[in-house]
């Protein structure tokens, strides 16, 4: 019953998140390589690439765990494979960047990393449960009240 609704927002959590990652990440490419910054005398030009190149994966794998939510809400069936552990990795992902972001922003950033984690675990759990209940077994399986093992060899004289 939540199954669906659940993965349609982890899915959209997911694209805006990876949108927002890349284009933060890009944004401070661009800050340092303007301003010609350096670290520990590190060239400058190669932290704005790395910053962009390292925004734009992060924003590849959150688009990509989103695919697998959508998928999973268009299908209606769990994740399996490849996909679910993608989706279990970006919700390790969240739980670290949660327990950094305690630190390094503030309890908002946990908050919001908290709640995505925990939409995240329920996709994954939601979809474990079976749509219908098991059928009850019948007292009697075979038609007649035939036995279901096969006769006795016959033995030779």
């Amino acid at each position: 019953m939540v199954r669906r609704p659940v993965a349609w927002i982890v899915a959209l959590v997911l694209f805006v998140e990876a949108l927002g990652i890349g284009a933060v990440n890009w944004f401070l490419g661009v800050v340092v390589d303007r301003q010609h910054m350096s670290l520990a005398g590190l060239d400058p030009h190669v932290m704005s690439v790395s910053s962009k190149a390292g925004g734009l994966a992060f924003g590849l794998y959150f688009a990509l765990c989103g695919l697998v939510a959508l998928l999973a809400a268009l299908r209606d069936r769990a994740p399996a494979g490849p996909g679910r552990v993608l989706l279990i990795s970006a919700a390790v992902v969240h739980a670290l960047l949660g327990a950094f972001g305690w630190g390094l922003v503030g309890p908002h950033a946990f908050l919001y990393m908290v709640v995505v984690l925990g939409l995240i675990v329920l996709l994954l759990m939601t979809h474990d449960r079976p749509d219908d209940p098991a059928a009850p077994v019948p007292a009697d399986p075979a038609p007649g009240g035939a036995p279901l093992t096969p006769p006795a060899a016959p033995t030779a004289p």
